[in-house]
């Protein structure tokens, strides 16, 4: 039990105790054992008691925004909707964020599994709020306002309000997964027969064998890998092998959790064939692993990262912004992460080396003529790629104040700096 406590994280083990109610809601489902009303209602029963038991008293703090979010979308018009829902949700998470700050450096509390869990799901559960008021907003997501009902109570508010709410707090994306647009969700609760039951289950078994490989795989590197010193008492170059080799560690718990995630969707059925030949594959999956890490483009590593975060960025910031859109998307990525001193700095040098690796490239590949050159330019962009991801995944993880500082302080800046340098060189030759 020991070691599954160190290999796993908490929300894994609640993710795999999960996989039951997963299964037998897809079984039920495909072998027409389960109306399509009492569908959701398992999906909403399943995620309050998963919240309950992986929270506890926490749970609360996520089912208010939940429930309010329900009688903002049936009270404010569809114009503006997307800017109250935004504004609500993220004042109510920063709130907490801040709450989790004051306990963790001002009083010096140790933080509890219960709450860092309550704070994760309070993420996920922005970005499905954000995304169906967006959905709302752009009239792919049609309700019936209380203002215009004339009796007062209609009992298509009733069924609006049940669906949105198992949307909002459905289990399989409770604690962690790809964010899943309300449409392709009421598409995959509606659409469910025997055919695509196979297809689940393989989707299922190979999803579960690659995380505990990936899960075995980071046992061995962590085991391998023998840390002298750490980045406050490290020198010269082997401040640039722990920067490398940690932020390894964490890339390979982040696949091994994605790969979790989705397959915990594959059990549960999300994942087929709508009848209409497009395969929903895609929008439930996070994990690339080959092109993360086989990119020499950090721009391209942004979009890949954690892909379906990455596309509701998109969508809720960068389309919105008519001033420096990509600054402020990864400012509010900051934001939305929690604000602690390393996640501002990582996030916000994350933006300035993508800025920097769109100019650089429309540089360097304009001189490309021959393969050899080829090769050096894409052999030299991929190492700096690995190192300020590296560099910018440290930032974030260690959050401190004064682990940014040992960390801008070694040898391992030198690769933004490069980066920076170049930028700086072409703004000016341009």
């Amino acid at each position: 039990m020991d070691y599954i406590q160190v290999t796993f994280h908490p929300v894994a083990l609640y993710q795999l105790a999960a996989f039951p109610c997963a299964i037998l809601y897809s079984y039920l489902c495909s072998f027409g054992h389960l109306p399509i009303t009492p569908r959701y209602m398992y999906l909403l029963a399943g995620g309050l008691i998963l919240a309950c038991a992986s929270m506890g008293p926490y749970a609360i703090l996520l089912f208010i925004p939940a429930l309010g979010s329900i009688v903002l979308f049936h009270t404010v018009s569809w114009q503006s909707v997307h800017r109250w829902a935004f504004l609500l949700q993220m004042a109510w998470q920063t709130g907490c964020h801040l709450w989790l700050l004051y306990k963790e450096y001002y009083v010096q509390e140790t933080i509890s599994t219960r709450l860092s869990i309550m704070i994760s799901s309070l993420m996920l559960l922005t970005q499905r709020v954000t995304s169906l008021a967006l959905d709302i907003h752009e009239r792919k997501v049609k309700i019936i306002p209380v203002n215009s009902v004339m009796n007062g109570f209609h009992p298509q508010q009733a069924c609006n309000a049940l669906v949105f709410l198992s949307y909002l707090l459905f289990f399989p994306a409770l604690l962690g997964g790809p964010v899943c647009s309300f449409i392709n969700f009421q598409q995959q609760v509606n659409t469910c027969d025997v055919r695509n039951a196979s297809q689940s289950t393989w989707l299922m078994t190979r999803g579960c064998i690659c995380a505990f490989c990936l899960q075995v795989l980071r046992g061995l590197v962590s085991g391998g890998f023998i840390f002298h010193c750490t980045l406050m008492d490290c020198s010269q170059l082997s401040c640039i092998y722990i920067m490398w080799t940690t932020a390894l560690l964490f890339k390979l718990t982040y696949y091994s959790h994605w790969l979790l995630d989705e397959t915990l969707f594959y059990a549960a059925g999300f994942v087929l064939d709508c009848g209409q030949g497009v395969e929903l594959r895609a929008k439930f999956s996070d994990t690339d692993i080959w092109t993360l890490e086989t990119t020499h483009s950090i721009a391209v590593f942004a979009r890949t990262w954690n892909k379906s975060t990455a596309k509701w960025l998109r969508r809720l910031i960068f389309q919105q912004c008519k001033t420096q859109p990509l600054l402020m998307t990864f400012a509010f990525s900051a934001w939305w992460h929690g604000l602690h001193p390393g996640q501002m700095f990582g996030f916000l040098c994350w933006a300035v080396m993508v800025e920097a690796d769109y100019r650089i490239h429309l540089y360097l590949n304009v001189g490309q003529r021959n393969w050899y050159s080829r090769f050096i330019y894409k052999a030299f962009t991929w190492v700096q790629t690995q190192l300020i991801i590296a560099f910018i995944m440290m930032a974030i993880e260690m959050r401190s104040f004064s682990m940014v500082w040992a960390l801008c302080s070694s040898y391992s800046t030198l690769f933004p700096l490069v980066y920076c340098v170049s930028m700086i060189f072409l703004i000016k030759r341009k």
